[in-house]
């Protein structure tokens, strides 16, 4: 530090230090401009253990979520599938129709269109699973077509000085069948808690919204509060209807598709094609292989076989890139990225009933921090 100044000061001498002078002329008693006291912290302390104790409460809450799935998936299943469905209620209730009968009309309607999708479904793929030696052989007969290619590989690697292995394709055993049915079915608690809890919830949604309502005593956080669960409502309600029938349009195209090119079963792909199509971007791709897969072993060219999978990939394109963006329009419209993401986040914390919720839940999410954080936040500054 540079040495203390001895200024007069009436009968004495004060010592002043240099980042303490003033500058001449400003009668503020602002610092030097080469001083640190004009540099506030980037992230004070308070900020700083804020940020890390709002980061432990995230992954204190994921854990929790991961760790008790068999309880939170069919509560939360049922909390968003009830918030969809409650239109429909406040609809047959307008008719005289009382709420507790209209949720179970609601529900069993529903279960009724689900069983049928899944018996379409389940027809073919029993036949097939009883034949799938078979059709592994046909299917193995078939893509010999690649031999050359695999040699013009191995020559490739050959020159390179890599290893002259190919990744070669093999038939899935018996084994995978128990494993992925546990990860595509929830057990039996899961399936009554789903409906009871969904029941409950339809019958019970007015109640509850006056309770989350009335929790507030200001008249601002009330509003706010009825602005959040109305938008909510409304929103996830556009998305389940417009989401279905346009799946429902996918799926009875791609039963024309397949019809029109000789595919096998086209009834049930065009169902397959409608319940994988809720699962985004996931389900188009899984689609996609299974016409290939079905296409390869049901016609003797390769060119044929390709035909209903590249109509789909075609109808597909068309769906994802115009038909819903023009129906759903810009309010529900969401960030490809942050679709990706959530739908990462959530098929690897709950499976496919996660991707499933994927969507959704991330629609509440932006709901609620376009009405809970402030207008006037902090912006970065123009270009």
């Amino acid at each position: 530090m540079g040495r203390a100044e001895e200024l007069p000061c009436g009968r004495g001498v004060v010592r002043v230090l240099p980042s303490e002078r003033l500058i001449p002329g400003n009668g503020e008693g602002d610092p030097l401009p080469g001083s640190h006291a004009d540099l506030p912290p980037v992230i004070r302390r308070t900020e700083f253990v804020a940020f890390a104790l709002a980061g432990l409460l995230l992954i204190a809450v994921v854990a929790v979520l991961y760790i008790a799935k068999a309880f939170f998936l069919p509560v939360v299943m049922a909390f968003v599938t009830g918030t969809m469905l409650s239109p429909a209620a406040t609809l047959l209730e307008r008719c005289k129709v009382p709420r507790a009968l209209g949720a179970v009309l609601i529900v069993i309607a529903g279960t009724a269109v689900v069983a049928f999708a899944v018996a379409l479904i389940a027809s073919p793929v029993m036949e097939w699973s009883t034949r799938l030696p078979e059709l592994g052989a046909q299917l193995k007969d078939k893509l010999h077509v690649f031999d050359r290619l695999v040699a013009l590989w191995r020559e490739l690697q050959a020159m390179i000085g890599g290893s002259e292995e190919f990744p070669t394709i093999q038939m899935p055993k018996v084994e995978w069948v128990q494993p992925t049915l546990e990860f595509l079915s929830p057990t039996f608690t899961e399936f009554v808690l789903f409906f009871v809890t969904l029941i409950l919830f339809i019958a019970s949604w007015r109640d509850l919204r006056r309770a989350m309502i009335m929790t507030f005593s200001d008249r601002d956080a009330r509003l706010r509060t009825l602005r959040i669960l109305n938008e909510i409502e409304v929103h996830l309600g556009n998305y389940l209807l417009t989401v279905t029938v346009i799946n429902v349009g996918v799926g009875v195209a791609t039963g024309l598709i397949c019809a029109l090119t000789g595919m096998p079963n086209p009834a049930g792909l065009g169902a397959l094609a409608a319940t994988l199509n809720f699962i985004p971007i996931i389900g188009p791709i899984a689609m996609f292989a299974v016409l290939v897969v079905v296409g390869l072993i049901a016609f003797p060219t390769i060119g044929g076989a390709l035909m209903a999978a590249l109509a789909f990939g075609g109808l597909t394109f068309l769906e994802g890139h115009f038909i819903t963006p023009t129906i759903i329009g810009r309010r529900l419209a969401l960030n490809a990225l942050a679709v990706l993401l959530a739908l990462a986040f959530w098929t690897w914390m709950w499976g496919p009933m996660g991707a499933f919720l994927s969507s959704p839940l991330l629609i509440v999410a932006l709901i609620l921090k376009e009405h809970l954080l402030p207008v006037d936040a902090p912006q970065l500054p123009q270009e």
